[in-house]
Formats: C-alpha cells, sequence, structure tokens
C-alpha cells in the first residue's frame, strides 16, 4: 500500500518522480503528490486522484533537482488534496512522505494543537512534519531522529528540507524502503520497480535504520547515529519487465506468463538421479529435516489459500501433519510454539506486514522459519532461516496469479524433497518429478482456452452470487476462485467444502445463483458427481471444472476440461481456469482490473 520515491542528481527531478509513482500504481492508491526543492522555494503539488491526473496538472514552472513523492492509500482520513502527500511543516520549509501508520497520532495531534499549531490535515504523517520543525539539531538527520522518538508505530519515510537542500534524509520501521545507487545521482523507493530503469543496484534498509542520500552517495545509521555497513544487491528483473506489452492489463499478460514462470521455478532443482528436489536455500540438512513433526503455513489472501494447496500437498506426500493459518490472526491468538515445527511465511512480495510481525514473533518464540517470496532482498526474505525463491517476475497485477501458481508449485518442491527424505519411494518421487516437468505444457492448454472461458465468464458475470465448491484438494482450489472473482469483479462469491452443502448452504442454491464445482477425476469422484446432483436438483447452474473423460450429470452450464496431471498436482492447474474466468467477468463488467477499489498490492499496514 502507498508508495514513495525520492530523487537527488543532476537532473529535473519531478519527471523521475511522476515516472516512478507511475510504476508504483499497482501497490493500490487514491491521491498522489511531488515536493521539489527549487532553488528558494519548496515546491508542492499534490491532489486525490490517478498519477496521470497529477503529471497533467504539474505547473510549469516546477523545477528542482531534489524531490520525493508519493501515492497514498487513505487511511488516516478520505482521499482529498489536503490528506495526500507529501505534507509540510508550519513554516513550509519541510516536506515528508509516510508509509505506515504513527499508532500515538491523536496523542501527538493533540499536544501540537495545543501549542498552537494548526494543522491542515487528518493524517498521522503531517504530525511528523510539525516534530520534525520543533526538534532541536543542527542537521536534518538529528532533527529527524528527535521526532522520531516520539513516534510510536510502523513507518517508512523520506524527509527534505530547504535548509539542508543537498540530501533526503530517509528511516524505516516495518514499512519497506530501498536505496537505488546511479552514476552521480541517488534514488529513494518503496519498492524497485519505481527505480528499475534508473538503476539495478540497490540498498535495503533495514528496521531501525535510516540514510542520508546525496547525489554523490548514501550513509546509513541507527536512530543512536551509529553508522551501519550495508552491501548493495543487483536486482535480477529488467525493467521492460514491468511493461504490459501487447496486452491490455497486466493480470493478463501475467496468466500468459505462467508456464515460463513455472518453468524458470523448477529449473535447476529438479534431481532425476535420486528422484528428488534440492532446495538449498532451505538451510536444513536432511538430518534437521527428519526431526520435523509438524509443518505451519501462513500467509495472507490468495498465499493463504496457496498454503492450504501446500499444506494438503506436503501432509499427504511426505506424511507430516500440515495446515494453514492466516498470518494476520497467528500472533494475536498467543500460539505455541514448538521447536519441531517447521513454519513457513508465504508472500509474493515479502513485505506484507501481517505475515513478517508473524516471522518475527516465532523468531522471538525460537521457532525454525523458512519464506516462500517472490522478492530477493524482501524483509521476509532477509528475517528467516532460509527459504525458496518464487522465481515469478515481477507481477504487477493486484490479483495475483503467476505468483500463486509459483508458490504451490514450491510448496510441491517441498513436498517432495521432504517426503524423499522420509519415506516418499524412488518411484512416486520419480512420479511426482515427471508431474512437475509437464505442468508448463499443461498450463500452456489451459491459457489456449481462453476465448471459450471469456464466453463463460460473460455469463456468471451477471449474477450477483456465486458459489465456488470443492472437496479435499479442491477445496483450496475454490477459495481461491471465489477470491479471484471477488476482488476483482466485485461479484459476491462464497467458497465451500462440497462435502458442507447439505449442512446449509444447499438452502441459497436457486436459478440466480450458480454454482462453480472443482471435479478432479481421483478417488473422491463419484461423491462429487453425487453432489452436482444435489445443486442440479434444486435448479442450481453448475460450471464444472474438471479433467477429460469425467462424465458430468446433464444440463450443465458448462463443462470446463483441464490436463490431468498427478492427482497431487492437479489443484495446480485446476485453479489456472478460474483466473481466467475472473479476469473476464471484471472485463465483462468495466472495472479497472489490475487496481480493484479498495486493494493493494503489498499490504504493509496492519
Amino acid at each position: 500500500m502507498c508508495g514513495i520515491v525520492g530523487y537527488v542528481g543532476t537532473k529535473p527531478a519531478a519527471p523521475i518522480l511522476v515516472d516512478g509513482l507511475a510504476r508504483l500504481e499497482y501497490r493500490g492508491y487514491d491521491s498522489a503528490g511531488v515536493a521539489v526543492l527549487g532553488s528558494s522555494e519548496l515546491k508542492v503539488h499534490k491532489d486525490a486522484g490517478r498519477v496521470r491526473e497529477l503529471e497533467a496538472s504539474l505547473p510549469k514552472r516546477f523545477g528542482g533537482k531534489l524531490g520525493i513523492g508519493h501515492t497514498r492509500w487513505a487511511t488516516h482520513g478520505g482521499p482529498s488534496k489536503d490528506n495526500a502527500h507529501p505534507h509540510v511543516s508550519g513554516n513550509e520549509r519541510i516536506a515528508v512522505v509516510h508509509n505506515g501508520i504513527f499508532d500515538n497520532a491523536g496523542a501527538l495531534r493533540a499536544q501540537l494543537e495545543d501549542a498552537g499549531v494548526k494543522l491542515r490535515s487528518e493524517t498521522d504523517t503531517e504530525v511528523l512534519a510539525h516534530l520534525i520543525e520543533q526538534s532541536e539539531g543542527s542537521t536534518l538527520e538529528e532533527k529527524v531522529m528527535a521526532a522520531l522518538r516520539r513516534i510510536e508505530g510502523t513507518y517508512g519515510i523520506a524527509v527534505v528540507d530547504l535548509d539542508f537542500p543537498d540530501r533526503i534524509v530517509v528511516a524505516r520501521n516495518g514499512s519497506p524502503l530501498i536505496l537505488g545507487i546511479g552514476d552521480g545521482e541517488m534514488h529513494v523507493a518503496s519498492d524497485a520497480a519505481a527505480l528499475i530503469r534508473y538503476t539495478r543496484q540497490v540498498v535495503y534498509l533495514d528496521d531501525g535504520e535510516l540514510a542520508t542520500v546525496r547525489a554523490d552517495g548514501y550513509r546509513t545509521f541507527t536512530q543512536d547515529a551509529a553508522p551501519t555497513t550495508k552491501t548493495a544487491k543487483t536486482v535480477e528483473w529488467e525493467a521492460d519487465e514491468y511493461e504490459r506489452g501487447l496486452h491490455e492489463h497486466f493480470m493478463m499478460k501475467e496468466i500468459h506468463e505462467q508456464p515460463d514462470a513455472v518453468g524458470r521455478a523448477i529449473r535447476g532443482r529438479l534431481d532425476e538421479r535420486f528422484h528428488t528436489v534440492h532446495l538449498g536455500g532451505l538451510n536444513m540438512d536432511a538430518r534437521e529435516a527428519r526431526e520435523i513433526k509438524r509443518v505451519k503455513i501462513l500467509g495472507c489472501g490468495s498465499a493463504y489459500y496457496a498454503g492450504q494447496m501446500g499444506a494438503q500437498f506436503i501432509e499427504e506426500v511426505a506424511r507430516i501433519p500440515a495446515d494453514a493459518e492466516p498470518a494476520s490472526e497467528f500472533r494475536y491468538r498467543n500460539p505455541v510454539v514448538e521447536r519441531d515445527t517447521l513454519y513457513i511465511a508465504v508472500s509474493q512480495s515479502g513485505e506484507t506486514l501481517d505475515t513478517l510481525v508473524a516471522v518475527q514473533e516465532l523468531k522471538r518464540k525460537g521457532g525454525r522459519v523458512i519464506g516462500l517470496v517472490n522478492a530477493v532482498g524482501s524483509s521476509i526474505a532477509r528475517e528467516v532461516d532460509g527459504g525458496v525463491y518464487l522465481h515469478a517476475g515481477p507481477e504487477v497485477s493486484v490479483a495475483s496469479t503467476k505468483a500463486l501458481t509459483n508458490m504451490a508449485v514450491a510448496f510441491a518442491m517441498l513436498g517432495i524433497h521432504l517426503g524423499r527424505i522420509r519415506d516418499v519411494s524412488p518411484a512416486d518421487g520419480r512420479r511426482l518429478i515427471e508431474g512437475l516437468k509437464k505442468l508448463p505444457g499443461h498450463i500452456a492448454e489451459i491459457v489456449a482456452q481462453e476465448e471459450e472461458l471469456a464466453k463463460i465468464a460473460g455469463r456468471l458475470a451477471k449474477h450477483e452470487s456465486l458459489f465456488f465448491v470443492g472437496r479435499t484438494r479442491g477445496y483450496p482450489v475454490a477459495r481461491e476462485g471465489a477470491q479471484k472473482l471477488k476482488e476483482i469483479s466485485y461479484r459476491h462469491a462464497e467458497a465451500y467444502q462440497t462435502s458442507e452443502l447439505k449442512h446449509g448452504p444447499l438452502a441459497l442454491i436457486s436459478p440466480d445463483v450458480p454454482s462453480v464445482a472443482i471435479v478432479p477425476d481421483d478417488e473422491l469422484l463419484d461423491r462429487n458427481i453425487g453432489a452436482l446432483h444435489e445443486i442440479g436438483a434444486r435448479s442450481g447452474p453448475l460450471y464444472v471444472v474438471t479433467h477429460p473423460g469425467v462424465d458430468v450429470p446433464d444440463g450443465v452450464a458448462a463443462k470446463i476440461v483441464v490436463p490431468k496431471n498427478e492427482p497431487e498436482l492437479d489443484p495446480i492447474l485446476l485453479t489456472i481456469p478460474l483466473q481466467i474466468i475472473a479476469y473476464y467477468a471484471a472485463v465483462a463488467l468495466g472495472h479497472d482490473v489490475d487496481k480493484p477499489r479498495n486493494l493493494a498490492k503489498s499490504v504493509t499496514v496492519e
């Protein structure tokens, strides 16, 4: 949520800031703004609305070679020009942008108002600008550190001051910040997407760290002004990976990229000699793996549903008790942390705050945690004991597709790895390895059905409410299918275990409430077909996602056939047509597919 950019160098800052903000649009926002330091004044331009509108309305005289910018997702106060960032101090010499939430903002606002400060906005961020102005210190760094000592909560901030026109001071506590190292220039961003066009050499700040950024370099330090040592890393993604190309939306581009993304995820990791998978980043030898008695998977949204798929695979294949839980709830219930449990944190961005805080709580209690993330150098990747990079490539659309698929593939590889250490036979290992190798081709076959799936989506989009149903392996697929549809088409969609229909949900079945049923050709086929008859008997329209050769009841509204892989891997393929259906349902309804209302790609607030 929200996005920060900053620039200091020899070029005009405003175009670079606006370009960076445009590349952060996918994070979700409702207002935008920039501030630049001119020769003798602080220039600020901001408003509610989109970045393109901000760019079109920029004043002609908006020069300056140092500046900061922001896209805001409303927390304290609704979308408006006054609430948009950057926020300025009372003397209008200091500007601040901020991601995160100040927990004690109300008390600080009251103190400022009692002291005669007139606040212009409803935000927590404006408080910081006034605190910096009031703080003692001979440098901007000292003033920022003094102000932050009064702040409670999470933040990634960037600050500029007319009295110190050569620098940007940034700080991080729970909200990501990255420094980009250029040639005679420096960049600041909350996401590498904003600076990848200008540099691939980056430095990731840790919680509790600050940095001073000048055109000729940077220095990092702690809240106590003690210097820290950072090593620059190279971002592996290219700038053109953040472009839509020939596709109308990033979501469809990313759906089409899934065969290649899965190919990258498994490349170099399949050991066909011993019929297993090598995952060197786990930092866990075979003896340690055998000591695992339980697996607990933590994620949010689609990552949680991928975790449910992963828990089912691990338990079925490796025979280790496994379950998934929303990371957003985990730490609040005072969980029992067991030393022989392997905890797995799943996040596309590696910055999901709920998941990151759960990891930190586990580490504090001595839990062993590994991560499944898509972003090298992200906060979760740096906190965990080891992990598996997803190698999905940049995912821009808010609705996750290729990252979710690669999460499920990563869980399958982990399950095979653990299973072969334990009781999975070489023959079963070989069978599953061959199944993994077939996935890219099978996904391509499903994507090739795009035209027919679009027609089905158009029919489903006409209904206000829908059911998604699945049993055992199919239930996480149903949950993810409902999630996709509701988040981008805004249709009400609920997922149920097929076995639970007769315990309540059947009361809602009618000609106006279609059901999308996940019916794999597995050991539960007969029971699933029986449930379809129950729905059909109550005049519920049926859309069945199944395998070749499965006979579905007469009168179904549509039969969607996906290639058959190994039973344990089939959920990965059964998910793909539901992505395409959700996409075309949103298109049919005229919605902004890549930027659904009220949602953000990277959720960095609790």
